[in-house]
């Protein structure tokens, strides 16, 4: 008996965490610091989704091997998200300084990282670690031009972020006659 408990209490720590904006879901408008190829500004995602759908990545450590593999695919796709409308914002826990550094190298200056220092914006987006809280986790959204998730995708191997976000964007109403 003891065996089965442990046993469950061990796949029900293992078991992905379930996002807390569901697809539908109104997510949080926020304003963080954050830079492009190494100049800081304040984002706004509400401005952002004025101009189309956002994807918003949440990272957990900027220089991070998987994060600046993430990041570079980002970069390396930037045009094809570009194309269907859509912007890219990545987001982390990291001081501005050091996101200042890693737009201008992992990023190639393609597009912007945000500061959540305080964590209240990856609260608000459930995408903390569970088991340590003081980094992002790695989950992506895609947030459609209202301003409701229309997609989101969580995994810690960064390879398929950019190809799971770059799918969702293409299956927006706007974009499904771009195919």
């Amino acid at each position: 008996m003891i065996g089965i408990g442990l046993m469950m209490l061990a796949f029900a720590t293992i078991a992905p965490a379930r996002a807390a904006l569901d697809i539908g879901d109104t997510v949080p408008k926020f304003n963080l610091p954050a830079a492009l190829a190494g100049k800081t500004f304040t984002y706004s995602l509400a401005n952002a989704l004025t101009k189309g759908p956002v994807v918003v990545y949440f990272f957990p450590a900027a220089f991070s091997t998987g994060c600046s593999i993430e990041a570079h695919a980002f970069a390396e796709a930037i045009e094809q998200f570009a194309a269907l409308g859509a912007t890219v914002i990545g987001i982390s826990t990291d001081d501005l300084d050091t996101l200042s550094r890693f737009s201008s190298q992992s990023c190639q200056g393609k597009f912007p990282v945000a500061s959540d220092e305080t964590r209240a914006i990856s609260k608000s987006f459930d995408a903390l670690m569970q088991t340590r809280p003081e980094y992002a986790n790695r989950i992506s959204y895609v947030i459609a031009p209202n301003g409701s998730v229309a997609y989101y995708y969580q995994s810690l191997n960064p390879f398929k972020h950019v190809e799971k976000m770059l799918a969702a964007v293409k299956d927006l109403p706007q974009n499904r006659d771009r195919k």
